[in-house]
C-alpha cells in the first residue's frame, strides 16, 4: 500500500489519535490482503481454472477455490527470513520495499506482503477432516 499510509498512522499514533490510526491502520493491511487475493485470482484466471473458484465470498474465505497462496511468517511458511530471499528476488527495493535482520525479516512499508502460489488442486492451508 505504500509508505504514504505507514507515514500517516505514525503520525496518528505521535498525536495519540489512536481511533484513527487504528482504522487507517487496519484498512491499510486489509487493502494489502485484498490486493494480493485480486492479483492470486488474477493468476488462477490466466492459468485457465478461475472457473473453479467457489460462488461465494464465504467460499473465498474458506480457500474454496484450486491451489493456494502462502505468505512467510504464517504456518505453511514460518521462516520470516526468507522474506528477504524473496525481495531479492523480486527487486523488491525497486520499488521502496525493505526488509532485513534489523526489522525482524518483517517488510516495510508495513502494509506489504509477499507469497509464493501453487497451483495443485489439494495445495490448502489445513485439511477438514472428513466425518
Amino acid at each position: 500500500m505504500g509508505s504514504a499510509v505507514s507515514e500517516a498512522t505514525a503520525e496518528l499514533f505521535k498525536q495519540d489519535r489512536y481511533t484513527e490510526y487504528l482504522h487507517l491502520h487496519g484498512l491499510g493491511v486489509e487493502m494489502a490482503e485484498a490486493l494480493a487475493e485480486y492479483w492470486h485470482r488474477r493468476i488462477r484466471q490466466e492459468w485457465g481454472f478461475a472457473g473453479e473458484d467457489g460462488p461465494t465470498l464465504t467460499g473465498l474465505f474458506r480457500q474454496r477455490y484450486r491451489g493456494g497462496r502462502y505468505s512467510w511468517g504464517y504456518p505453511a511458511c514460518p521462516d520470516l527470513e526468507d522474506n528477504a530471499k524473496c525481495a531479492e528476488l523480486d527487486g523488491a527495493d525497486r520499488i521502496g520495499i525493505e526488509v532485513n535482520e534489523a526489522s525482524s525479516w518483517q517488510f516495510h512499508p508495513e502494509q506489504t506482503t509477499a507469497a509464493i502460489i501453487c497451483h495443485h488442486p489439494k495445495a490448502k492451508y489445513f485439511i477438514a477432516a472428513k466425518s
